[in-house]
């Protein structure tokens, strides 16, 4: 059987209700979509720090 555990206690996802079922689906879900929202900012701001560092030496050169 599955467990999760939240607060410290565990639980039996089988036994739970299908309300919570539902509440730890989309809990998951956000928590997924986190993840991949902080990986993609983390690749953004690696690609701004990058055209920073041109636009900087494109400055340079032109002087």
């Amino acid at each position: 059987m599955a467990k999760i555990t939240i607060d410290e206690k565990e639980y039996e996802i089988d036994d739970m209700s299908d309300e919570a079922k539902a509440q730890l689906q989309s809990l998951q879900f956000v928590d997924g979509e986190i993840s991949r929202n902080q990986m993609k900012a983390a690749a953004l701001q690696t690609a701004r720090n990058a055209y920073a560092q041109a636009l900087q030496q494109a400055l340079e050169s032109k002087q």
